[in-house]
């Protein structure tokens, strides 16, 4: 019988299956694993976006408003109140603006930068295609990040990783929200003359992409420390920075550009961290209530809209991020996983502890029955139906085929009135998760160790995007990853352009063409009509796997 052992608090694990043995032990005691990870992919990964024009919120629930960016007063104070108050709500005081206004002014600046980029969530499909480049032609180069010239006393910024900028300030650290703005007051004897050191980033896990305003991050010299703005309340936790918009509302992002992120950077601060969010999303507050209430025990701050001067011990500024929808525990804080990201978010909705077998075997296991030599309990596979691009148009059909194979179905059309509450109660009790190449399949942080990912990969040479997004973190969480590559014939392509143009005919030829022909041709246009007689082998594959 395999077993998994995990705890929040000491992040404890010992897995043993596959005639594998995977320990962790938190505190440097041991760390041996046989997964492999291939950082190669971080060459590669932006060559495809994921997801981001397909409108399908799996995961959302209905949004709450302010209530849910400030706990209502169930969370922590961190703070001590010392001249204006400070409230959480953002509504600051004029002496506070007049404070940072004052200070711009001594060093002849005007830090406050106010974007001007439309909202990411209402964007057409032509600033998706615009994102979609700066993927592909980044590839870890493309970096706009400001930085003015000086000599810091101390390392503060990092600049140098392809993904993401990060700052990081242990001493007095004062943060104003509405100039978004965070200062460094050295101690007084580190205090020199001339020049201060500057950086503006932006705050998220993509450094290129231009609809994250940024950040401004200030090393004060001797004068401009003397005439820093008082604090206005002083914090006993460290705080991070960062943002909440950018790609966000499609799963995949919402896991890969912030969650991830931010549990590899405020993990092991253990709840002891407060979260100051530039551009915050309200919507993605609610949604992810329950992630963000477990790695912070202290209010949400609305950075935006924060008048006071918020001075703490140590902030952050910025979220790591090793590569799409990954970890890499060699640069992970305590070597933390993919395997313990996903055992980490079972434990906070309440799921089933690992260790607790596949349902399909958990009820065979309780006496639910053999009867004339074959079990009575089918495997219970869901399958997801997306509803713009890449959709099943034969559903009904595919979900007959899977039923007839030997498994009880459960058919998702996803609609935004889903939260993740019930919804990963619903998908931790299937063995099978399936679905087209897509956000959908970023439920499968809710399967059971051992369950089943059946990745249908569409027409046009995508295997390897499917791979890299989906199918190599599946394993990597222990999940057992199959993918079936339809035929040119199962996509709607085939019809509209004939077996002769390139579309069909010559893929590769596409795709050397420009990623805006790739995009538009096995992103944008292409449903798939499932052959279930040729799918029916994978089904039978799949099902063998379960009852191993």
């Amino acid at each position: 019988m395999a077993s998994e052992r995990l705890s929040s608090d000491s992040l404890h694990l010992q897995l043993d299956k596959y005639d594998d043995t995977v320990k962790i032990e938190r505190g440097g005691k041991e760390n041996t694993s046989d997964i492999v990870y291939d950082n190669s992919s971080d060459l590669t990964h932006n060559v495809f976006i994921k997801e981001k024009l397909s409108k399908i919120f799996i995961l959302i629930s209905n949004p709450l408003i302010a209530s849910a960016v400030h706990g209502n007063g169930h969370k922590k104070d961190a703070s001590e109140k010392t001249g204006e108050d400070t409230k959480d709500s953002g509504h600051g005081t004029d002496k506070n603006n007049q404070e940072g206004s004052k200070f711009d002014n001594l060093e002849g600046k005007n830090n406050t930068e106010q974007s001007s980029e439309p909202a990411v969530n209402d964007a057409s499909d032509r600033i998706e295609e615009e994102l979609i480049q700066h993927d592909i032609d980044q590839a870890g180069t493309r970096n706009k990040t400001n930085h003015k010239l000086g000599t810091p006393r101390k390392p503060i910024c990092d600049l140098s990783d392809p993904r993401y900028d990060v700052c990081e300030i242990t001493g007095d650290a004062r943060a104003m929200g509405t100039n978004r703005t965070v200062l460094y007051v050295p101690p007084v004897g580190e205090r020199a003359g001339g020049d201060g050191h500057e950086w503006s980033i932006r705050d998220q896990s993509r450094k290129y992409l231009e609809y994250i305003s940024k950040v401004t991050v200030r090393s004060l010299n001797a004068s401009a420390s003397r005439a820093a703005p008082a604090c206005t309340s002083r914090h006993a936790v460290p705080a991070v920075v960062f943002a909440m918009n950018g790609l966000t509302s499609n799963p995949w992002h919402d896991f890969s550009d912030v969650l991830i992120p931010l549990f590899i950077t405020a993990r092991s601060f253990e709840g002891e961290v407060q979260f100051l969010v530039t551009d915050l999303q309200p919507w993605f507050v609610d949604k992810y209530r329950l992630i963000l209430a477990n790695l912070s025990r202290y209010d949400v701050v609305d950075f935006n809209q924060d008048g006071g001067v918020r001075c703490y011990p140590h902030v952050v500024v910025g979220l790591r991020s090793h590569r799409d929808l990954g970890i890499d525990p060699s640069r992970a804080p305590r070597n933390y996983t993919m395997l313990d990201f996903r055992l980490y978010v079972r434990e906070i909705y309440s799921l089933p502890p690992a260790g607790v077998d596949i349902p399909f075997k958990a009820a065979a296991a309780a006496g639910a029955g053999v009867a004339t030599g074959e079990q009575r309990i089918r495997p219970r596979a869901m399958l997801i139906n997306r509803g713009r691009t890449r959709k099943f148009v034969n559903f009904p059909e595919i979900a007959a085929a899977v039923e007839a194979a030997g498994f009880e179905v459960i058919p998702i059309e996803p609609h935004r009135g889903l939260s993740i509450e019930e919804f990963s109660r619903v998908v931790d009790s299937c063995d099978v998760l399936m679905g087209a190449h897509g956000a959908g399949l970023t439920n499968f942080f809710f399967l059971r160790t051992n369950a089943v990912m059946l990745q249908v990969v569409p027409w046009g040479h995508m295997e390897h995007p499917s791979m890299v997004f989906y199918g190599g973190p599946a394993r990597e969480m222990r999940l057992r990853d199959v993918e079936y590559s339809i035929a040119a014939e199962e996509s709607t392509l085939y019809d509209k352009y004939g077996k002769d143009h390139p579309v069909i005919r010559d893929p590769e030829s596409i795709h050397r063409q420009g990623w805006q022909f790739g995009m538009r041709y096995y992103w944008l246009e292409q449903d798939i009509k499932l052959n279930v007689t040729r799918f029916a082998p994978t089904l039978h594959q799949v099902l063998q796997m379960l009852r191993e």
